[in-house]
């Protein structure tokens, strides 16, 4: 295990060192956005190399397929062609001339080392042979799906929305945005309890849900709302709308 440990992780190294040779030349760190997913599908092929899936383990092997290649695809096709993303643009200002040797520990380096923790369920599950009880694999696939659902519904919405020349300088506040003002937030960090689940059933080990608990900080408290939130807190109509609706956690909007 501890060896397959090494492979997956040596793969995904190669994978970031490319994407940061690729983002130095043509200026734009936001590219590893898009590697993010597909990292995940790198490590969860690596891992069923070396292994039989059980049933359970065929699933966390699916599901990360469709949802590191759906979150690559909706990523670059948001991105590529337009100006480097807001947070990584900020960064390259901020850094001036260590620019480089920071954007490579510091957000390439560090999001490698993050995928480690996060795919740690990847490759127990994937390679687990302990017998899942039925009601534990129903489990993990009930709430996979509904964290899937919420990203990926989620996302299209808002992207629905955008397309609208009406749109231009609102938010988007109705759909799955009226329940949570961050759905696709909400379905990330939950699908990754559901793949959990199903690694411990075919693992039996507690540290499969390092991954879930690492991917639930950055977006609580790191990477992710705290962020995204920064930049519109000076709006009126932001304010209004955080007022009324959750944070995170889906709920009928206050009065």
């Amino acid at each position: 295990m501890s060896i397959l440990f090494i492979i997956t992780a040596i793969n995904s190294l190669v994978l970031f060192l490319l994407t940061f040779l690729l983002a130095v030349a043509i200026r734009n760190n936001g590219i590893v956005d898009i590697v993010w997913g597909i990292g995940f599908v790198l490590i969860a092929l690596t891992a069923s190399l070396f292994a039989y899936p059980s049933f359970a383990g065929q699933l966390i092997l699916v599901y990360v397929i469709i949802w590191g290649l759906r979150l690559a695809w909706h990523i670059g096709k948001r991105n590529l062609g337009k100006p480097e993303d807001f947070r990584y643009a900020t960064w390259r200002k901020d850094w001036g001339k260590s620019w480089l040797i920071r954007s490579f520990f510091q957000i390439f380096v560090l999001q490698w080392l993050l995928m480690q923790l996060v795919a740690i369920p990847i490759v127990m599950g994937i390679t687990g042979q302990f017998l899942i009880p039925t009601w534990m694999q129903y489990l993990g696939m009930f709430i996979w799906l509904i964290g899937f659902f919420f990203e990926a519904v989620g996302d299209y919405q808002l992207e629905v929305f955008k397309r609208k020349p009406s749109s231009k300088g609102k938010l988007m506040t109705t759909g799955l945005w009226s329940l949570t003002r961050h759905p696709n937030y909400f379905g990330e960090a939950t699908l990754w309890w559901g793949v959990a689940i199903l690694a411990y059933g075919t693992s039996q080990n507690l540290l499969v849900f390092l991954g879930p608990l690492t991917i639930n900080f950055l977006l609580l408290y790191v990477s992710g709302i705290p962020m995204l939130e920064k930049k519109y807190q000076s709006r009126a109509d932001w304010r209004v709308y955080a007022k009324k609706t959750s944070a995170f956690f889906p709920l009928p909007p206050k009065r």
